[in-house]
Order: structure tokens, then sequence, then C-alpha cells
């Protein structure tokens, strides 16, 4: 009798599948077939309401490459749902006299702008505001120390630090945390003009070949070097080449920008230009080590600050166009709510959202915020649970709406274009090396919303694993 009643439980805790599975089954698995030897795939797609479609490898660990930004925008809005959708009053930038000294600080926005159409969220306005009663500063400091120094997550490959995918993470960041400049060609056999605002020396390597000939330019630096050496051809003919740079430390760039605008506004800057992180502490900033309250900053009076607009429309951007850094720095605001916005504290709230959908913790385990990271994993169906639970939440349906649509948005704005699911899937796409990922929710034929979460990892090559994720949920959306 326990032996039959332990069968009977099982039965009911396990995910129902539908009738029509078996021949689903087949036509995904078919088109896996056709990924080079040794792709692994896992795929879940559930009715939403506890029927499963289709589980190959359900509970499978995988890489989720930018799927991760799934898991870190919905803890923050689960977490801070009033904080998301208000005007952002405690995340911008802002600054303060000490002394001679100007600080400017950061407090965690990602969205601080030094670009001359900037509308919002301006550095200028705060040139403006300090040019409009002060002539004269010592030195400009950029203040870093809201959250802990972490400016790479664990398990980010090294090599991507120098492009605009690695940038540092920093709670004063401006520009995207990123350095563009605009390369031109000149005559064959000529080195190509550089332009760009003159915070790094760059080396310019790179040779102009005949009309017609290869464009192909690449770029290099050490971590905390301030020389980028550019290499490789642009034909003479060829357009103008924008290349996109990261910056190791934020906090630096942004007051050296600050300087700048002051300088142009016509406020004298006699001192120097310096940046201050705090040392991630492992009692303080740790919470498996933590044996007291988190410090908090003391209030501060601000000659000016800005805000941002709601984090809404940041985490609309964090999840249509895959932003990196704003996706770290949103983990890092959600971790400050009950701790000191260490990455640490930002998963313990990421593992308190898993819990509360239902996701056991062997299904998943995230070391940052944006997907860069080799070390983060998750299994379909602890990612399909995930999502069903967030289309039952009050902000549900708002944060669908921040993915990208296929064929029409974002990241997916050239896949499903002409089939069945164009703008009929809304998910969040996912790319690293050997990996692709894709997640969210589909309309099947019948216009059922159908909840779905598919992974290719060790996919050999330069071969891609897109192909098939495609095909097979075409398959799927087209039997439901």
């Amino acid at each position: 009798m326990r032996a039959i009643l332990a069968l009977v439980a099982l039965a009911l805790a396990a995910p129902v599948l539908a009738q029509d599975a078996p021949a689903v089954r087949e036509r995904v698995e078919a088109e896996f077939a056709k990924a080079p030897t040794g792709s692994r795939f896992g795929l879940v797609v559930s009715d939403g309401a506890g029927r499963e479609i289709v589980a190959i490898r359900p509970d499978e660990r995988f890489i989720p490459a930018s799927n991760t930004k799934i898991v870190t925008t919905a803890a923050a809005w689960w977490t801070m749902p009033d904080a998301i959708t208000a005007p952002d009053t405690k995340g911008g930038a802002a600054v303060r006299i000490e002394g001679k000294d100007l600080i400017l600080a950061g407090r965690g926005d990602a969205r601080l702008s030094s670009a001359a159409d900037c509308v919002t969220n301006c550095l200028s306005q705060l040139a403006n505001a300090i040019a409009a009663g002060i002539r004269r500063v010592r030195n400009i400091t950029g203040d870093a120390t809201l959250f802990p120094d972490e400016r790479w997550s664990s398990g980010m490959s090294w090599n991507n630090i120098p492009s605009r995918s690695g940038t540092a993470n920093s709670a004063l960041s401006l520009d995207y945390n990123e350095l563009v400049a605009t390369v031109t060609p000149g005559i064959a056999g000529a080195t190509p003009k550089m332009d760009h605002l003159g915070y790094v020396t760059i080396d310019n390597r790179v040779v102009t070949v005949a009309a017609g000939g290869k464009t192909d330019i690449a770029f290099d630096r050490l971590p905390f070097d301030r020389t980028i050496r550019l290499t490789g051809t642009i034909a003479a003919d060829a357009p103008s080449r924008t290349i996109r740079f990261g910056i190791d430390d934020p906090a630096h760039y942004a007051a050296w920008r600050l300087a700048a605008l002051l300088r142009e506004r016509g406020v004298k800057v006699s001192g120097t230009i310096t940046s201050r992180y705090r040392t991630l502490d492992p009692a303080t900033d740790d919470p498996a080590t933590r044996t007291a309250p988190p410090p908090r900053l003391p209030d501060r009076v601000w000659l000016a600050a800005l805000t941002p607009p709601p984090l809404a429309e940041d985490v609309r951007t964090i999840n249509k166009v895959s932003q990196n850094l704003h996706a770290e720095l949103l983990l890092r605001r959600t971790g400050l709510v009950e701790g000191t916005g260490s990455v640490a504290d930002g998963q313990r709230r990421v593992a308190a959202m898993f819990a509360a959908a239902g996701v056991p913790r062997t299904a998943f385990d995230f070391s940052d915020g944006s997907g860069m990271s080799t070390y983060n994993r998750i299994a379909p169906r602890g990612m399909v649970t995930l999502l069903d639970w967030i289309a039952r939440q009050p902000w549900g349906t708002a944060w669908r709406e921040t993915l990208p649509v296929g064929g029409v948005d974002g990241t997916l704005a050239r896949r499903f274009k002409g089939t069945a699911l164009e703008g009929r899937v809304f998910a969040k796409t996912g790319s690293i090396n050997a990996t692709n990922a894709l997640a969210g929710y589909m309309l099947g034929r019948s216009g059922k919303l159908l909840t779905f979460a598919a992974y290719a990892n060790d996919v050999p090559g330069d071969a891609s694993g897109t192909p098939m994720i495609d095909a097979a949920l075409l398959a799927v959306a087209e039997a439901n």
C-alpha cells in the first residue's frame, strides 16, 4: 500500500503531458538532430496551466547566456515593484561640495548620459547647476561607493573586458560605460583618421586598402590600460566605422567628462580627477557571513541631483536589446534593498524569487545579472515554472511587454519574420560561446499562450543552435 501511495504522489507531482506529445516530440527531435554532433538541446513547452506539451532534458542544467536577464529583471520587479514604475528618485547621479572639491556620486543608475543630444538624465544638467553658482573647483572625484567594487562578475571571460559587452560595472556609470571612436578611411596605403574624445590613447595600426578591399578592424588592450591598439584594414571607399570600447574605471571617466563640461561653461578646474570605490568586505557584503545589519551611507546634502525615468524603462532596454551593464546594475540595486548592493545580495533575492515560484534550488545557479558568466545554470523546466509564475503576478503582463517580439523588435527583430510566429513570440534571447537560448511566451495556432524555454549548449565551432530552436518552436506552435 505504501508503494502504491508513493506512486500516486509521484504521478500527481509530475507535470502532465499532452496526449499528442509523442508526435510533437518527434518533430522537435528531428530539428535538433540537424545540429552538429555534440550539441546538447533542452526544451520544455507548457500550456501555462501545468500541462507540458514537450519536455526534452527538462531537468538537465544549461548555460542560459542572456536568458539570465529574465531572472534579473523579474527579481527586480518582484522585489521593488513601486520603485520600478515610479520616477527613480533614489537612483540619479548627484553632486556635492566638500571644501573646495566637487564630488560626483553615482546612485546605481545606468542611464546617465553626456551625449550632446541628451534630453533627460544628463550630465550636462549637473554641470549647469554647478556653473550657476560656482566658478572654481579644485579636485573632482567620481564616487562609486554605493555598491562594493565588483566591476566584473565571476565567470565572465577575460577577453570580453576590452569590449562593450564586458565593460566594468560601477555605481557611477556614464554613456553605457563605453568609449566611442570613429574610423574614417584615407587614401590607399594611408593611416585612417580617428575621431574620439581623447580619454584614452589609441595606437592606430589600421591601414587603408584599395577601394573594394576588405574592411576588418580589431582592437585590444590590457585591463586598466588606457592605450587601445587598433589593427586591420579599411577600404578606401568604405563608410566610416564606429567602434565601441569598454571602460575599466567608470567613475573616473564620469568625473573626467564632468570636468570637461564645467570648463566649457567657464568653471576653472585646478586640481586632479580621481575616483573612489568601496572594497568588497566579506564581513558586511556577503549575506552568508554577515553578523550585523549592512551599513548605510549617511544622508547627503546635494548641490544637485537627477531623477531618471522609472526603472521599468530600463527593464525594457535590458530585455529588448540585451544590455549587459544595465542588467548588472539592476541586480546590484535589487541587492541594495536588503543588503549592501553586492552581487551576493542580488542573488539572494533571485533565490528567494525562485523559491516563491516553486522552483527547486537544484534547478539553477547564477553568478551575474547579465548572462556573461559561464558559471550560470538553469534547467528548462525551472525556467518555464518561473515564467508561468511571472505570468500570474500583478506585474506579469507589464514585464512581458519588455521582451523582444519575434520579427518585430529588439534582438528578435530578424527572427521568425515571415513565419507563423511573427508577432506571436515574446521571448528573451541568449548567445555566448557554444550556447544559444530562447525563453518566454508564444501564441500557438489555436491562440493559446504557451510558455517555453529552449537551450542549446556545447554547439561545436562556429555553428549555431538557433535555427534548430526556432524550427522546433514553430513545430510546437503549429500543433497547438
